[in-house]
């Protein structure tokens, strides 16, 4: 991609993402994911109504006045973005792919983290990983996640999430809120899944199109598949072969849900023809 066809599009990205982080966002992600406690702030005289127990004898009697210990939420976190950036990404049938869907929440969550003073950091990957980015603060490291989320080029086609959980699981040690944010379009991660579930606050965001749900009637296809990059050839005008591709989709889509379920993994949908704002909302409030 050209310099300024890439830096007109992160432009454009981040001035969406910093206008949902400021009005929608920020209050809710910060009662979404808490901080690690509360911490001493400081002494303040005794006022009506405060409670017997946050009074700081030692103080009071040096002051010879009642006085209080004042606590505040320790509110510096890490989150970090698990970025799927497969070649099923380039799917997009509602004038937007799944990996421009994708550059959009990557932003919007960055940017929430940013205005809640939490380190952001990110792992893209493909069926291998194919970029870290350690956590930090600033605006020109956020853009710096939403640059490479947009333009990357893979060196892996597929998708392999149990790996891309585990290599993260490696690196960072101490708990994190990590989003994972992929078609989730894969096989044998469900146990990886629990144990990172186990260790850090994991929530799935799940980057979806119609295509992928529901059959087209266009006749005679040549299907190829955007991972593997195998190709068959199918008639979309069956009734029959309609009916058992939709219901292999809604099939694989309650298995995946009930893993998230038993996985203790908060989990939403977002689909490329579809408005994010709800959905996410929805999701920061049943944590909330």
């Amino acid at each position: 991609m050209e310099a300024s066809e890439l830096i007109r599009r992160v432009r454009r990205v981040e001035l969406r993402a910093r206008g949902l982080s400021s009005q929608i966002f920020s209050g809710e992600y910060h009662s979404a994911f808490k901080g690690r406690g509360m911490a001493f702030s400081e002494n303040r005289a005794y006022q009506h109504g405060d409670e017997i127990r946050t009074i700081d004898w030692n103080v009071t009697a040096r002051m010879r006045t009642p006085y209080v210990k004042v606590f505040e939420e320790e509110r510096e976190l890490t989150a970090m973005l698990l970025i799927d950036v497969s070649a099923s990404g380039k799917i997009g049938s509602r004038g937007k792919s799944k990996r421009e869907l994708t550059a959009e929440l990557a932003a919007v969550l960055a940017f929430s983290a940013g205005q809640n003073n939490d380190k952001i950091g990110a792992l893209l990957f493909s069926d291998r990983v194919e970029r870290f980015i350690p956590p930090k603060k600033g605006r020109s490291h956020i853009l710096r996640i939403v640059r490479e989320v947009i333009d990357i080029e893979p060196e892996g086609k597929g998708t392999d999430i149990h790996s891309a959980l585990e290599h993260f699981s490696r690196v960072m040690k101490k708990r994190t809120i990590a989003f994972l944010i992929s078609d989730l379009q894969d096989e044998g991660f469900g146990e990886m899944l629990k144990r990172t579930a186990r260790k850090h606050d994991l929530v799935a965001l799940q980057v979806t199109d119609d295509l992928e749900m529901q059959a087209a009637k266009m006749g005679w296809l040549a299907a190829a598949d955007a991972e593997s990059g195998r190709t068959s050839f199918i008639d979309s005008s069956s009734v029959r072969w309609r009916k058992r591709f939709e219901a292999a989709a809604r099939k694989y889509q309650s298995e995946l849900e009930d893993l998230m379920k038993r996985s203790g993994v908060d989990h939403a949908v977002l689909n490329t023809g579809k408005p994010y704002v709800q959905p996410l909302m929805q999701l920061f409030d049943r944590r909330g």
